[in-house]
């Protein structure tokens, strides 16, 4: 607390939830006896936590179909708030890689390495697409995918807490699209993808905007990668979209006679913490009142010796 200046008893205040035990913890408290526009500005944050979110990679996109394979489905999708932090903290950080056609995504994973215990968070790496075959389960599950006139043939299962389910293949219909963070992929012509996972903070990766995690369409027209999440598209004749790069989003299927399922998307660690830059680790950033880190690849998040630190004021 910076020094008083003019007279007036700093031990109340006009607002009493500003003062505990003696202590101002308001913005703009004024003392009693003080006149306005005198009072307490803040000069420091204090903190002693971190939000993180953590992505795994996507499944790949279902090949070698006898017509349309099923989307990836996306990495798995954790976010967490005010996660209490040490001084002088190691964090290791694993950046999972999407999965290639029909194959599971990588896991990605934000743990403490010392002090040892503190927090553990694993993704599950996303489902892979089926390829004339049911998708399979991962963080959101994987479409389905069978031969005509097959009857129906099941997504894959995501993980709860993490992701959706797949979605199947009936005999009428494409690959089923791959589950999303947001909501399960779907058991239609086209086999639409399971939507994905807006972050407003966390927008220094991931797709246009912050959005991460969607699952890879099982066969639609166009092409790139879906709007809400990343994932990739399934096109026509074609072999699937890779789900984009740090996003986690599946890939899309690919479509007879072509054979090649497209990669599921890369993952990512993003961790923002209040105040200025108190660590280190990844690619540092900053927005009002806030650093970010980002990951997009294995690493560590250190906190200084001062990291932790409390609210400070000065009287103007």
């Amino acid at each position: 607390m910076g020094k008083r200046s003019g007279s007036g008893n700093i031990g109340q205040s006009v607002f009493a939830s500003g003062l505990r035990n003696g202590v101002f913890t308001g913005v703009g408290v004024r003392p009693v006896g003080y006149q306005y526009p005198t009072g307490l500005t803040q000069t420091g944050v204090g903190r002693n936590s971190i939000d993180y979110l953590v992505v795994a990679g996507g499944g790949g996109g279902g090949g070698n179909a006898s017509a349309s394979g099923g989307g990836g489905g996306a990495g798995g999708l954790i976010q967490a708030s005010a996660v209490s932090v040490t001084d002088s903290g190691t964090y290791a950080v694993t950046v999972g890689g999407g999965g290639p056609s029909n194959t599971q995504g990588n896991y990605s994973l934000f743990r403490n390495s010392s002090p040892a215990n503190t927090f553990y968070s694993y993704a599950v790496g996303g489902g892979r697409g089926g390829g004339d075959s049911a998708g399979g389960n991962g963080g959101s599950g994987g479409g389905g995918s069978g031969q005509f006139p097959a009857g129906f043939v099941a997504g894959g299962s995501g993980t709860p807490g993490q992701g959706n389910n797949g979605g199947g293949r009936n005999q009428y219909t494409g690959g089923g699209g791959g589950g999303g963070s947001g909501g399960a992929g779907q058991t239609r012509e086209p086999g639409a993808y399971g939507i994905g996972t807006q972050v407003p903070w966390a927008t220094t990766a991931g797709y246009d905007s912050g959005w991460y995690a969607s699952g890879g369409s099982g066969n639609a027209s166009g092409s790139g990668q879906n709007p809400q999440g990343g994932g990739g598209y399934g096109p026509a004749n074609s072999n699937g979209d890779a789900g984009y790069q740090n996003s986690g989003g599946g890939g899309g299927g690919a479509h007879a006679p072509q054979s090649t399922g497209g990669t599921g998307g890369k993952g990512v660690v993003v961790v923002r913490y209040a105040g200025s830059q108190g660590a280190t680790g990844g690619t540092v950033s900053s927005t009002p009142g806030y650093t970010i880190h980002t990951f997009t690849g294995d690493g560590f998040f250190n906190t200084n010796s001062s990291f932790i630190g409390t609210d400070s004021y000065a009287i103007n």
